[in-house]
């Protein structure tokens, strides 16, 4: 039944979705995949086709999660400041509650993006990413809130770094840095300073 392969398919994709974020693509094991997803191996190769397959559904799920969760902000309907800054908490908050995003995304860097080059899917949703950031920062340029001529892409790649550098080196940054990185009040602090590095990058200077 339709229902019942949906389903089956979607186990798969969330027990792969840990496997991967947990060891990577070359460490992950089908087997364990096929356990954790109640499904055999027949089944995992006749819906994905192969291990590799299966990765990069994975990973344009985890893309698709953020890019469609972005888009349930509504950020057209807040003025631009607010908005910029509630795509600024987002970015945040779901860094910390999606940390396999976080992983996914190292492994595929490590594998130079290879599955993601010919994905169609990734293509048009980061773009309307772009496109609504730019609608931003158009509107706060109009409104006499923003300086002209600040690049959406940079600014989206500026977004996601102060968020993920942070996060991705936690462990080692405790260390170097003397603190626990992942403390309540720091992680409050450390968006507190994103925010205001963000707002001030863009914000018209008297």
């Amino acid at each position: 039944m339709p229902r019942d392969a949906d389903l089956t398919r979607k186990r798969i994709l969330d027990a792969a979705t840990v496997e991967f974020a947990r060891k990577g693509l070359g460490g992950a094991r089908v087997d364990e995949i096929a356990t954790r997803s109640r499904a055999n191996k027949r089944m995992i190769y006749h819906y994905f086709g192969s291990k590799e397959r299966l990765f990069t559904a994975v990973l344009e799920n985890a893309y698709l999660g953020i890019r469609s969760a972005e888009q349930t902000l509504k950020l057209d309907e807040l003025p631009p400041d607010e908005a910029l800054a509630k795509l600024v908490r987002f970015t945040w908050s779901y860094y910390i509650a999606h940390p396999e995003f976080l992983t996914l995304v190292n492994s595929e860097n490590l594998h130079r993006a290879r599955h993601l080059k010919s994905s169609e899917a990734i293509r048009q949703t980061s773009g309307r990413l772009v496109a609504m950031v730019k609608d931003i920062l158009d509107r706060g340029v109009a409104a006499g809130l923003f300086r002209a001529g600040v690049d959406p892409v940079q600014l989206n790649i500026t977004i996601a770094a102060i968020g993920y550098y942070y996060l991705t080196n936690r462990f080692t940054g405790s260390i170097v840095y003397e603190r626990d990185l992942m403390a309540s009040e720091n992680l409050e602090a450390r968006l507190a300073f994103n925010l205001e590095t963000i707002l001030r990058l863009v914000k018209k200077h008297p």
